[in-house]
């Protein structure tokens, strides 16, 4: 898949694979994402995003899966799965596009 990429571990290079985590529940973490996906292979990390100024989750998040298989299966388990009472949107993370930097007042 053209999203993963290689990383360099201390013995070898393996593949991962960043995957996109939406319509969470304002109150899933990062400890229950990663356990949810725990469940379909290792995971590499798991984190929700949340509100700079607010703290509170902005309703998204990312896992990195340690390979291309592991992932697709959490992708394939996972996209439509209900979490706290909401349905899970799951895909492929797509690079983070370049944007112009907004001036602050």
């Amino acid at each position: 898949p053209p999203y993963s990429h290689l990383t360099r571990t201390t013995d070898f290079w393996s593949f991962e694979m960043n995957i996109y985590v939406g319509n969470l529940s304002w109150n899933t973490d990062d400890n229950q994402l990663n356990e949810l996906f725990s469940q379909h292979g290792s995971v590499e990390s798991a984190r929700v995003l949340s509100d700079r100024e607010t703290g509170r989750s902005r309703g998204f998040g990312f896992v990195e899966m340690s390979n291309d298989d592991e992932g697709q299966a959490a992708i394939n388990a996972l996209n439509g799965y209900e979490l706290d009472g909401r349905a899970l949107k799951v895909n492929v993370a797509r690079p983070r596009e370049e944007r112009p930097r907004r001036e602050r007042y």
